[in-house]
């Protein structure tokens, strides 16, 4: 992974290769959404996370597409954006006939040129980059008037944690937005087929 600033908790992860990853990325419970209760957990959220009307949505680091899926099955406009062509492509499968774009392309800096969205979609990718701040102000850019982040973050590991805290994730779009909720995920099994003792959480921050 690359390095993490900012207040964010690194182990010093090697730099992962999402091509090589991509093929059995969908096998995780909660990357795939396979199971029909994973899959209805997460759509439950997202429902909840996203607008009620239909809205442009920008889903970044969007990996083999599932949470893209999701949004476009509920009527909303989904752009996803991943670095990997593997990822790309299996997400440009998985979401085929959907009205939605899926681009290759930096989480940080998204080929999306002019176009501005109603919500930033971002599920554990902001932990990894450099900057977040400076990633936050620029995504915050991307949003139109009364758009939202839909940030779905955590800590992970006990000896050697990575991620970064929801206190720090808010202290971070503080200076964005006074609208910011956190949802607590952690105790909510269904979402990630098992239990987990570790924090994970999701902010819907309005700007």
């Amino acid at each position: 992974m690359t390095n993490v600033n900012d207040g964010a908790v690194a182990a010093g992860t090697p730099e992962v290769d999402w091509d090589a990853e991509a093929g059995a990325f969908d096998d995780e419970p909660d990357h795939g959404l396979r199971d029909p209760g994973i899959r209805a957990a997460w759509a439950d959220r997202l429902r909840s996370w996203l607008p009620e009307r239909p809205a442009d949505v920008l889903d970044l680091g969007c990996g083999t597409g599932s949470l893209s899926l999701l949004a476009a099955e509920q009527g909303h406009r989904v752009t996803g954006v991943d670095a990997s062509p593997a990822m790309v492509e299996r997400a440009r499968a998985k979401l085929a006939g959907r009205d939605t774009v899926i681009l290759r392309g930096e989480a940080v800096a998204p080929p999306v040129g002019e176009q501005r969205f109603d919500v930033v979609l971002v599920r554990h990718v902001l932990w990894t980059l450099p900057e977040p701040a400076r990633v936050l102000r620029h995504w915050r850019d991307l949003l139109r008037p009364d758009g939202r982040f839909v940030l779905v973050e955590g800590v992970w590991g006990t000896l050697h944690p990575v991620g970064i805290p929801a206190a720090r994730l808010t202290a971070l779009l503080a200076p964005l937005t006074a609208d910011i909720r956190v949802e607590r995920l952690s105790d909510d099994e269904l979402l990630w087929g098992r239990a987990v003792e570790d924090e994970r959480y999701a902010v819907v921050a309005v700007v």
